[in-house]
């Protein structure tokens, strides 16, 4: 089922379809594929990169995200909020809250997402940078990308109990590995021993 999903590194994601289509690419291998979509979730150093997005970026690329990323990145860039439905590079994308309830990281007040694509006939949930949040009781998706490694996001433990909140037919950990943030290959086989739907623990790819 994650036969077109390839993981980048911390959460950074590359999805592959009628689009290629990437999720906060950041610290990307040299030649990396062009873009068709450009997906970033929030403003913060290790998910908005100028360089990478300019390393993927080819005429007609489209690059979507909060306003808090449209500020430091500036061009075209198309602006959008939790609960909006639009269709960018023809892809449908739903956007979803992405807040830490009680850390500082991410707070509600800043607006960040995650974003739900359909690709391949396929819903795929990138949470972003987030918690537990009630907002997820309402999400339907066929894959989940959860952040795992704590201290910014959810815990391993926690983001088991998304996976069997949301339920999707296979969950995908991320938010660890990268040795300048927090969260480690242990955080994901914590999270896959926790967790009650499928998952699988992807190799990164380039």
């Amino acid at each position: 089922m994650a036969d077109n999903i390839f993981w980048l590194g911390h959460d950074s994601f590359r999805l592959t379809g009628e689009r290629v289509v990437y999720i906060d690419p950041w610290k990307l291998a040299p030649g990396a594929a062009p873009a068709d979509l450009v997906l970033v979730t929030h403003d913060h150093y290790d998910h908005l990169s100028k360089d990478d997005i300019a390393k993927i970026s080819k005429p007609g690329t489209v690059v979507v995200g909060p306003q808090s990323v449209a500020d430091k990145l500036g061009g075209n860039i198309t602006v959008v909020k939790a609960g909006d439905r639009i269709t960018a590079a023809g892809v449908p994308i739903e956007v979803v809250a992405a807040y830490n309830p009680n850390k500082k990281f991410h707070p509600k007040s800043a607006g960040y997402v995650g974003y739900i694509i359909t690709l391949n006939g396929k819903r795929i949930y990138h949470t972003g940078d987030t918690d537990l949040i009630p907002e997820m009781a309402q999400i339907k998706s066929d894959i989940a990308l959860l952040p795992v490694s704590g201290t910014y996001v959810m815990t391993a433990a926690e983001a088991a109990e998304a996976a069997n909140t949301l339920k999707p037919a296979l969950a995908i950990p991320m938010h660890y590995g990268d040795p300048d943030v927090v969260g480690t290959r242990r955080d994901a086989d914590e999270f896959k021993r926790l967790t009650q739907v499928p998952v699988e623990i992807l190799e990164k790819s380039k």
